[in-house]
């Protein structure tokens, strides 16, 4: 097990986003469903992706790497049955994205994952989903956990399914574009609402013909084989809510480069959080920089975080050093990711001397000094 030791300090400096794991897994995706070979630049270099290209292979798609560039030769709509398991190592998008994708097949397929995937990460949406529109689709313990046991083909039909976690909802929405008809998808508890902006934004890119009402009906024209594309990778803003959060409370400045504040991506909202906080962050679109200059004390606010919900463990952390009371709230799907987000945060930050109430929806952090501990990172990498 590896350890570090982390003594107060300032930082300071330029950094560059690393590329965005969300639109590096869609863009894989999109890429192997199309017809023709895509060219994505800048492409994430994670155990995720290394998940994500291995599953599409087994899908069927040719892909190579020279340089920064991944080219994609894909399967124009059709997948093969993989002829292996896919593994979607520590991923929640690699296994609910690729277990729709698989079902859109007239085979078996079977889907595993890290201990994590296997125990953490429920997909009883996912399940219920698929099998309602004519997959036999199987908790291989009967725990809705993977391994998935997956039997299709999918048809284009009507499904309602429950929305708390986004992915499900994105991963329905992908099988849907490739099945030749309409597929109408009702979804109940909407949440982690633009998440689903980011698929929807691949489908707009790529002519995919759907319409949407709250983000609690979709009505999606499926059976269009889409044309291979060129993609550049932006910037993670999941990424970056750390050296950002880690400026603003050590009074430090900094700049972090390769920054689109008009991408999709949700985690865009931890700027305005933290600048709602009080913190001092300008933005430049035109050169695509943030830079973060020597803020006042911060002030506590009350936070719906469901939004941007892999930025709480980090506003937890930054609620300590705000004046009065910092209330993080909608957050109960925080409890499915790698760990349960609010009961380890929680924990780890008390252990500091912070003064935290854990509710099952929320956390109100008080601004509280903080001292050196032992922690736990519960292998889980927003902790």
């Amino acid at each position: 097990m590896t350890s570090y030791r982390i003594s107060p300090s300032k930082i300071s400096g330029r950094l560059s986003a690393p590329p965005s794991k969300s639109q590096s897994l869609r863009a894989l995706l999109f890429a192997t469903m199309a017809s023709g070979e895509s060219h994505i630049k800048g492409i994430l270099k994670s155990p995720d992706v290394d998940a994500m290209i291995a599953a599409c292979q087994l899908l069927g798609a040719d892909i190579s790497r020279k340089d920064n560039v991944i080219s994609v030769r894909g399967v124009a709509g059709k997948p093969n049955v993989p002829d292996d398991v896919i593994n979607a190592g520590n991923s929640g998008q690699v296994l609910r994205f690729m277990a729709a994708l698989a079902a859109l097949t007239s085979g078996i397929s079977v889907i595993t994952g890290d201990q994590s995937v296997r125990h953490n990460r429920p997909v009883k949406p996912l399940i219920a989903g698929l099998n309602d529109l004519g997959a036999d689709c199987r908790s291989m313990r009967g725990d809705d956990h993977a391994p998935l046991i997956i039997k299709g083909p999918i048809a284009p039909g009507c499904v309602t399914i429950d929305g708390a976690d986004s992915q499900p909802v994105s991963a329905l929405l992908m099988a849907a574009a490739f099945m030749n008809g309409i597929t109408k998808i009702n979804v109940e508890n909407a949440g982690e609402k633009p998440w689903i902006g980011l698929t929807l934004s691949w489908f707009d890119r790529l002519g995919i013909s759907y319409r949407q009402i709250e983000f609690e009906y979709f009505e999606i024209i499926g059976g269009k084989i889409i044309e291979a594309f060129d993609y550049q990778v932006p910037g993670d803003f999941s990424s970056i809510a750390f050296p950002l959060t880690a400026a603003v409370i050590t009074g430090s400045e900094i700049s972090i480069e390769n920054i689109d504040m008009n991408d999709a991506q949700g985690d865009k909202k931890i700027v305005s959080a933290l600048a709602a906080m009080g913190a001092d962050i300008i933005t430049d679109q035109e050169v695509g920089r943030i830079r973060v200059k020597v803020s006042k004390k911060l002030n506590g606010q009350d936070i719906d975080i469901n939004d941007f919900i892999d930025a709480l463990p980090i506003l937890a952390a930054a609620g300590c050093f705000a004046r009065g009371s910092t209330t993080l709230t909608n957050c109960a799907i925080a409890r499915k990711k790698e760990c349960d987000r609010l009961s380890s945060i929680t924990t780890e930050l008390r252990k500091m001397g912070a003064r935290i109430e854990e509710e099952e929806d929320r956390l109100v952090i008080h601004g509280s000094p903080l001292t050196g501990a032992d922690l736990n990172t519960y292998h889980d990498h927003r902790m």
